[in-house]
């Protein structure tokens, strides 16, 4: 049996943290990782202690505000704000990281990413924006959209 390549198995384990997601719309899940090495994770919720869409509801979808528009209207922190958040709150520097999430990063995680100086970013889903791009190319972060990994995981019995 192959080895998986190091790209598939961090978007799989990013896919499997997206599952925490309380969001009604996506499950979007990132890890960071440097030197192989798992550094923070982040799913799309509401801030930890308040209630969530699960809960609640969406207001996005009461409001009919359609994706990658008016981010503020949502309960929800992004996937890569949580990684980004964890890294700080736990002491981890995610200085030249990788980090692999679900979906391509909306224009404001950009930001956050280029200012935690991550230096690239892989994911297999696209966002309904793609902002993300000139801020990148301009930046020098580096980003790839690969093909999606499989969902089967393979055990040796």
């Amino acid at each position: 049996m192959e080895r998986i390549p190091t790209d598939e198995y961090f978007l799989k384990i990013a896919a499997v943290v997206a599952e925490r997601s309380t969001c009604r719309r996506r499950k979007i899940g990132a890890v960071a990782v440097r030197d192989k090495q798992i550094l923070s994770t982040g799913y799309n919720g509401a801030p930890a202690g308040m209630k969530d869409c699960l809960e609640l509801g969406c207001l996005r979808d009461e409001n009919n505000i359609p994706s990658g528009k008016m981010h503020e209207v949502c309960r929800a922190i992004h996937a890569e704000q949580n990684a980004i958040i964890q890294g700080c709150l736990h002491g981890i520097s995610l200085e030249g990281a990788t980090l692999y999430c679900t979906h391509t990063p909306c224009v404001l995680c950009a930001k956050m990413l280029i200012n935690a100086k991550i230096k690239r970013c892989v994911s297999f889903r696209e966002y309904s924006e793609d902002t993300f791009i000139k801020l990148f190319k301009e930046t020098g972060t580096e980003f790839d959209v690969l093909k999606k990994p499989g969902s089967k995981i393979n055990f040796l019995d």
